[in-house]
């Protein structure tokens, strides 16, 4: 965290830049007006008192990692309105995938004198010699944690851990499964995701950590012999990749009849992919077990239909208000700590000890996932973010 001078300074350069009433056009913006989140976006700007009184000129630069996949897009939309309705311009710029183009992004966010940068990495141990430009700029990690680079304040995400954590739980509540009874056994292959989203390995560990035991007393067994993160990644989460993974791992380990009982996918894009494999390219009859994570459309309509069996999911308009409020503190030239999550409407912890970007702890707010099945998809309804048309869920804030 940055030391007391350095926030002193930082608040004058606001200070300076609001008086100078820069302004400029945005990068490659979303532009859906959403209700629910502009309601709750006046419900964190309300929660913030003295820190909200003012936020003349300032102006927040947004960074997110791609279009291609549907969760950056919600994340980018529910930010921009978020920021946006509690009274700040916005410039928000996404950077297809692209490591470059993500640094060329932020280097233009920082020439436009922004008064805060938020960045969801494309890869976070490629950013650090931008970010040495950003000078005094406050930088809040958004979900993925940026390495290697001493510019960053706080980092804003979900408890990554723990969302594998619900994963494994999930199979073994569902198959019943006891270390102790070893006169059964289970196939199960794993599907991460990539190498360079920092998130990806809490994931993948979160999970693998949670099994090991079984895995270890043989009541699990990875035909493929796939037992390593590095083994298991899908390059940038793609669907395709997954599929392509998964029908060579059918192909060379269960088209003789062997079993397949779970599949064990650290996101929805990936899921969708594996689902897609087994439908088309699994020899067996039996229903597989197939996890995900993030609530995509096309994934709760697969739980819908039986091709998948459970998400966890992470509200993005929650994060997305934890965000703001962290933000308007810091722009107030606050230091926030603990004591901000008494302002926060969404479930999360203060963490000081479990994120260290290689130059030191991060503080983090990370708010709590949860589990979705078949069973539980109006919880789903009960967020604002999604309503039932006929069978299927779809987006509340589409237009």
């Amino acid at each position: 965290m940055k030391k007391l001078l350095a926030l002193i300074m930082a608040m004058a350069m606001v200070l300076s830049l609001a008086a100078c009433g820069s302004s400029s056009s945005s990068s490659d913006t979303t532009t859906e007006d959403t209700d629910t989140s502009a309601a709750a976006a006046d419900d964190a700007a309300e929660s913030t008192g003295d820190a909200t009184a003012s936020t003349g000129g300032q102006k927040i630069g947004i960074s997110m990692p791609t279009k291609s996949l549907e969760r950056w897009n919600r994340d980018g939309t529910y930010l921009k309105e978020q920021f946006e309705a509690a009274g700040y311009e916005v410039e928000l710029a996404y950077a297809d995938n692209d490591t470059d183009q993500q640094n060329n992004d932020i280097a233009n966010l920082i020439a436009d004198g922004v008064d805060i940068l938020i960045i969801a990495a494309v890869d976070g141990d490629t950013l650090s010699q931008t970010l040495a430009d950003a000078g005094d700029i406050p930088v809040i990690a958004y979900d993925r944690l940026i390495m290697n680079t001493d510019t960053i304040d706080y980092y804003v995400s979900f408890d990554n851990y723990q969302v594998g954590v619900l994963q494994a739980q999930y199979v073994i509540d569902t198959l019943g499964l006891d270390v102790s009874d070893t006169s059964v056994s289970y196939n199960i292959e794993f599907t991460a995701g990539p190498t360079s989203d920092n998130n990806a390995g809490y994931f993948f560990n979160g999970a693998m950590d949670t099994l090991q035991e079984y895995i270890d007393a043989g009541i699990l067994v990875i035909q493929s012999g796939k037992t390593t993160f590095e083994q298991c990644a899908t390059n940038e989460w793609s669907t395709d990749t997954a599929m392509e993974n998964m029908q060579n791992t059918l192909a060379s380990y269960y088209s003789d009849g062997t079993q397949l009982d779970v599949a064990l996918c650290s996101n929805d894009s990936t899921a969708l992919g594996v689902a897609q494999a087994i439908s088309t390219d699994y020899a067996g009859s039996n229903e597989v077990i197939v996890t995900g994570q993030d609530g995509d459309i096309a994934n709760l309509a697969n739980i819908v239909d039986g091709l998948q069996t459970m998400t966890v999911y992470k509200n993005v308009s929650d994060e997305a208000g934890v965000t703001l409020v962290l933000a308007q503190e810091i722009l107030a030239g606050n230091s926030p700590a603990e004591e901000l999550l008494d302002s926060l409407d969404a479930e999360a912890a203060y963490d000081t000890e479990s994120y260290d970007n290689g130059t030191g702890i991060i503080p983090s707010y990370l708010l709590v996932p949860w589990t979705v099945t078949k069973d539980n998809l109006e919880d789903l309804v009960s967020t604002g973010l999604y309503e039932w048309d006929g069978d299927y869920l779809v987006s509340a804030t589409d237009e």
